[in-house]
């Protein structure tokens, strides 16, 4: 790992040294004769044809200096700093906080997620054997809420199907308040991004009139600069709330989906638990 670093910052130190070095041997090959050419005849140009000969050279230089295309990176940095960093940062840290509830989130109902339907078919299988025990560790060693929401059921399987149904609901509740844990911190994090673009907007905008009073004329560069560094911040806002808003949508579909193997299960082991007590009667 140590390697790795060093390596890196080798590259970076490499990187950042060549084109600083290659100026300056452009620099130092210059010949020496050109200059005083130059300086002599300098002495014959007029400034009608120095300005002719800077027309010229600009429209050649122009696209060298600006015709290097930006990465996403770059560009993105740009605007970032453009935009007023002091509210660019609390949109960037409103997007790292969402995204972090939200893969959380995303990691838990995926791991709560199982077969449903061969799970309880196991599970009545065993349970038409007279075999609860062996219902109980199957259901105490699988994951998920269906199984939790499964052994609650089990364990009250010799009181009344009343109370067992009771049970299993409450505890279906605890489950489902589980899946939900954390949304709502996704839901504020929706909501603040781009309200922050907002209130970067409307800081950016007091602050380009002031520019305006400041030089007394409504100079359009001046009112268009500032506009532009101002609708920075809610553009950004409005990207985090679209990037989290798709994320918490999934993450509900996710809940959805569990939820409804939940109940469809609490049915199966309710049907399961009465066979099991109309044969024991018989």
């Amino acid at each position: 790992m140590k390697r790795r670093i060093a390596y890196t910052l080798i590259a970076l130190l490499v990187i950042l040294t060549v084109p600083t070095l290659s100026v300056g041997q452009e620099v130092d090959n210059k010949p020496q004769p050109a200059a005083q050419q130059v300086s002599t005849a300098s002495t014959t140009i007029n400034d009608e044809a120095l300005d002719d000969v800077k027309e010229e050279e600009m429209p050649a230089t122009a696209p060298n200096a600006k015709g290097e295309s930006l990465s996403f990176n770059q560009s993105l940095k740009q605007k970032f700093i453009e935009g007023n960093a002091g509210f660019m940062s609390l949109v960037a840290i409103a997007l790292v906080l969402g995204l972090a509830f939200c893969i959380e989130r995303i990691i838990y109902l995926s791991l709560s997620e199982i077969d449903a339907k061969r799970f309880m078919a196991n599970l009545d299988e065993r349970i038409a054997q007279n075999d609860i025990e062996g219902a109980k560790e199957l259901s105490r060693n699988t994951r998920g809420p269906v199984a939790s929401i499964c052994y609650q059921g089990l364990l009250r399987i010799n009181s009344s199907i009343d109370d067992i149904e009771r049970s299993v609901a409450a505890y279906g509740s605890v489950q489902s308040a589980n899946l939900e844990k954390g949304c709502s911190w996704i839901t504020l994090f929706i909501a603040m991004a781009p309200s922050l673009g907002f209130l970067g907007t409307v800081i950016g905008m007091v602050m380009a009139f002031d520019q305006i009073q400041m030089a007394g004329d409504i100079s359009p560069t001046i009112v268009a600069s500032g506009m532009k560094v101002a609708l920075i911040t809610t553009i950004f806002g409005i990207i985090v709330a679209l990037v989290l808003m798709v994320f918490y949508n999934y993450i509900l579909s996710k809940i959805e989906h569990l939820t409804a193997q939940m109940e469809e299960s609490a049915i199966t082991l309710l049907d399961s638990i009465m066979k099991y007590k109309l044969k024991n009667k018989a």
